[in-house]
């Protein structure tokens, strides 16, 4: 419930994406409802009937006790009144009277957030241009495509959109080297399992690539196994998902010339289903994080896994799981020196609040989901905030941000990402016991003037230049070829960061063009 201090707070704010003042000197006004839609089909909000704002003033319409209580039972009146609004949602309790100072009262409502099987909430009998979203301070009309959209989530339990029969597909649309990369990885998670002895398309039936409607009497291949295991165009059919498109970008040169140091998409050159942009994404942006020096209980075998990478994991295989994947728009991950971002279309079914609280997951696609729990990924449904959160809070970086975009609505995660630096002195080139700076540390911090020397490393350094220096450190002079096969890069990429290298004193070479080898 609202209280007196509450709203005297709002007095002070001009109106935002959770509050909206209207006068109501002329009657109840029919905006109303219209921000009432609004506000129950995005994220809440906060109607003050009985105040007008203009210019940052807020001028209060001067009510009674009398004038209140007209405006209570005009509104409860209408909220049970179908032609005006498919649903009420509001109890007594939303419905607050406050005092002002002069001694005149509001009315304030409090609009939760519909839950996703109740949306849309729509005025008069007529969903179709009469939904209303939230977008920063103003209410939009909902196109048809959006307010289907909310029909298809609210019906997901009985009609998932990725289980969804194709008409006409057959295993010619499925791209087999990813779907037995899938299945050995199936085994290697359960190695005596009985689905590992039986033919592709019994296998594909089993994890719901391919399904039997017997209330329909159909059966054929579904959306989730198209988009799992599927040749891209056939999955860009338009019987699949004409609006599939996934992104990968990375920007990791400090050159303003250079727009993109790495960057995959579904250009004809690979089967870019969600298999293989999956595993291809993870590889990338794995390199963003550090691997401290850890061991297993044995004392031999090196840890490379953090809960930093369980967290991304996590957080790339949400965005892949709870896309609206109907809807125009990409996933799209892009990477910067200090930061990885991962977007998908389509809204949250569960508050930013209730996902970060954990404990409760609605997916949209529940088969992928089970497809990529079969394989040990986002195996515990109602933990990902959970698991994303920690490896962040165990490397104490700065917390993810989650936010949910509009028009083109989606859900939009940002990491940050640490340093390299600490893999490169503490593991490869710790300090020696006598105190001195080792090899390394004295060409660094020797070299000009933006380095450090709290980390011996300078502070704009990208991370593939990074992992350069921690491949020299420990295999110094070596020729490009080994170097760029080290660092998972290719020779023309190689060569861009070490002529930048050369350029500012971190490495040196000898040799001809051709032979040439790289020191520190």
């Amino acid at each position: 419930m609202l209280t007196p201090e509450q709203i005297r707070q709002a007095f002070q704010m001009t109106e935002s994406t959770t509050i909206e003042y209207k006068s109501a000197k002329g009657g109840f006004p029919q905006s109303f409802w219209e921000t009432f839609s609004a506000f129950a089909n995005t994220n809440g909000g906060i109607i003050v009937l009985g105040v007008k704002e203009k210019n940052g003033k807020f001028i209060q319409d001067s009510f009674n006790d009398e004038d209140i209580a007209r405006l209570k039972k005009m509104f409860w009146d209408n909220a049970h009144n179908k032609t005006q609004i498919n649903k009420s949602l509001l109890l007594d309790d939303d419905v607050v009277e406050l005092p002002c100072e002069d001694g005149s009262k509001v009315l304030a409502f409090n609009i939760p957030r519909a839950s996703y099987e109740m949306r849309p909430i729509y005025l008069t009998q007529n969903p179709f241009g009469n939904t209303y979203c939230r977008c920063h301070e103003g209410d939009y009309k909902c196109t048809d495509a959006e307010v289907r959209q909310m029909f298809s989530d609210a019906d997901h339990h009985n009609n998932p959109a990725d289980g969804r029969i194709l008409k006409g597909y057959s295993l010619d649309d499925i791209d087999l080297d990813t779907l037995h990369r899938y299945r050995q990885r199936f085994m290697g998670r359960h190695e005596n399992h009985p689905w590992n002895e039986i033919s592709d398309i019994k296998f594909l039936s089993k994890v719901g690539a391919y399904r039997k409607d017997r209330n329909e009497g159909i059966e054929g291949f579904t959306v989730a196994g198209l988009l799992m295991f599927g040749k891209v165009e056939s999955i860009q059919d338009n019987e699949c998902l004409p609006w599939y498109f996934v992104d990968y970008r990375e920007k990791l040169s400090s050159d303003p010339n250079v727009r993109w140091t790495n960057r995959f998409i579904p250009d004809g050159t690979w089967e870019c289903n969600l298999y293989q942009f999956f595993y291809r994404t993870l590889n990338e942006i794995f390199h963003a994080l550090p691997v401290p020096f850890k061991l297993a209980n044995d004392n031999i075998t090196r840890i490379n896994e953090t809960t930093a990478h369980i967290g991304l994991r996590e957080a790339l295989s949400n965005a892949l799981i709870h896309a609206a994947w109907n809807r125009e728009g990409s996933v799209v991950v892009e990477r910067t020196a200090n930061k990885i971002t991962i977007s998908n279309p389509g809204h949250m079914l569960i508050s930013i609040e209730q996902f970060l609280e954990g404990g409760k997951s609605v997916c949209r696609n529940p088969t992928l989901q089970k497809m990529f729990a079969l394989i040990g990924i986002g195996e515990k449904a109602g933990s990902g905030a959970e698991t994303i959160m920690k490896g962040w809070k165990d490397n104490n970086w700065a917390l993810p941000a989650v936010r949910e975009t509009i028009r083109p609505d989606g859900v939009e995660i940002t990491l940050d990402v640490g340093s390299l630096v600490a893999i490169v002195n503490n593991e490869l080139n710790p300090t020696k016991s006598d105190g001195n700076l080792t090899e390394i540390d004295k060409n660094l911090t020797e070299t000009d003037g933006k380095a450090q020397k709290s980390d011996g490393l300078p502070t704009d350094l990208n991370d593939r230049s990074r992992r350069i220096l921690e491949f020299l450190a420990k295999s110094d002079g070596q020729p490009v070829s080994k170097i760029s096969t080290a660092i998972n890069l290719s020779v023309t990429q190689t060569k861009h960061y070490l002529s930048e290298l050369l350029k500012r004193g971190l490495v040196h070479s000898s040799g001809s063009t051709r032979d040439k080898i790289y020191y520190l």
